[in-house]
């Protein structure tokens, strides 16, 4: 979601207005306005208002959330929408502006999950602890929450979270690849009998091609830093990578506009029929099933490919993690709030009317999920053994430093470029150098 620490996909929302991506573009942003703060009711004279900060959703699914929680609340609080900016880049600029000059108008934000050991690092997250942080513990799939922890502490509540699958067509393809190396040979076969045969994948200069490169390096066993961010970690997965990534450019498996295709890029282009695989997020399927019926009767799903022949894929998640601001004056009914806005009624509400998968594994077995995820258990395999993005306070830079080194994937040279990118992740964890 979100164009800075996640991918926001442009899709044509009059056909597909439910599903959201939540990839990422990090960037680095020297201007933004900034929204004039908030009042917050007096306790004394009815329900204190909580200020919720959070991107616009075109859905109904927050607004009805919010009508839940403020009823649910039983007089206690009323949660008053703020929206964020469209774009993600946008979104993080304001609250850290806002945040910095310690605006106590702020309650509860919708951050992205690269985001949170940044506000954490600042001492601008609340954490979360005793029965608060038990129950967002409880049931929540692991790697979900990974994402809001940062030196051991919960800084945040997962929310909602996102998942590639491989997407391809059954009447060119009836056994769905399991590894890259059978999908890449698969591809080049159609190529040879002149059959629509490009495999679609993000690899533009943005977030998007950060996440492919960190689903592949941790697909092969490897990561970008260590577990306090104070050590760059690339080895030979990050070699074996680069080197299957380079390997799709230099086919005829690679679409032409590979180098500069994002998520919708590659929605469109499979939708066209130039393409018989895709990985991408949900979003997709209900996007085909609307533009190109006769296509969808072919549009089937599988796990991402493997790197290594055996060992699950670990596709690197998106979503929204809850942070009670630091500076919040009702803490307290705040971390209840954020607890509300996340419970199983809401995120299957969030699921089923937003589009955007639950980060609480038992709703994967609820059948109320099944129409809108005919895909739900593989989505749950996919998060269950999903992996994260590096988790730094310099994550901005470190993202724009791989992408700018992975993009176009055709400049790749494998154990050059892993040694450019150690340096300058290095650099970025110091604070040192300039951003590419």
């Amino acid at each position: 979601m979100g164009d800075s620490g996640r991918s926001r996909v442009l899709t044509r929302r009059a056909r597909v207005p439910r599903w959201r991506v939540t990839a990422g573009m990090a960037s680095v942003v020297l201007a933004g306005g900034v929204l004039a703060a908030c009042g917050t009711s007096n306790a004394a004279t009815g329900p204190v208002t909580l200020n919720y900060y959070q991107y616009p959703d075109t859905s109904a699914a927050t607004n009805t959330i919010i009508k839940n929680c403020n009823a649910q609340s039983h007089g206690k609080y009323t949660i008053s929408y703020q929206l964020l900016p469209a774009a993600s880049d946008a979104q993080r600029l304001q609250l850290v502006r806002r945040l910095a000059a310690h605006d106590s108008s702020i309650d509860i934000m919708a951050l992205d999950v690269t985001w949170e050991a940044e506000f954490a690092n600042a001492g601008w997250a609340a954490p979360w602890t005793g029965a608060a942080k038990a129950a967002v513990v409880n049931g929540t799939i692991k790697p979900a929450l990974e994402t809001a922890i940062w030196k051991g502490q919960l800084v945040a509540a997962p929310l909602n979270t996102n998942t590639q699958l491989l997407w391809y067509r059954s009447d060119l393809v009836p056994n769905p690849p399991k590894t890259w190396a059978q999908m890449i040979a698969d591809a080049e076969q159609l190529a040879k009998e002149g059959k629509p045969h490009y495999i679609e994948i993000q690899g533009a200069q943005y977030e998007g091609t950060t996440v492919w490169f960190n689903t592949m390096n941790a697909s092969a066993g490897g990561s970008v830093v260590n577990s306090d961010a104070t050590k760059v970690t690339l080895g030979a997965p990050a070699v074996k990578a680069l080197t299957i990534m380079k390997q799709l450019a230099d086919s005829t498996a690679a679409d032409p506009s590979l180098g500069v295709q994002m998520e919708n890029d590659n929605r469109l282009a499979m939708e066209a029929g130039s393409a018989a695989f895709q990985l991408n997020y949900p979003f997709v399927y209900p996007s085909m099933k609307a533009d190109n019926p006769a296509m969808f009767k072919h549009f089937k799903w599988a796990l991402y490919p493997e790197v290594i022949p055996g060992v699950p894929a670990k596709v690197t998640i998106g979503g929204i993690d809850l942070a009670v601001s630091s500076y919040s004056a009702h803490q307290a009914l705040a971390f209840q709030a954020a607890e509300c806005l996340r419970d199983a009624q809401n995120q299957l509400i969030n699921a089923t009317v937003g589009g955007v998968p639950p980060t609480l594994a038992s709703l994967y077995s609820n059948s109320k999920l099944f129409p809108a995820y005919p895909f739900h258990a593989d989505i749950l395999y996919a998060l269950q053994h999903a992996s994260v993005r590096p988790k730094t306070p310099t994550y901005q830079v470190v993202s724009i430093s791989i992408s700018h080194l992975v993009s176009p994937p055709s400049s790749i040279n494998p154990s050059t470029t892993v040694q450019r990118m150690t340096n300058q992740i290095n650099d970025a964890l110091q604070s040192k150098g300039l951003v590419p």
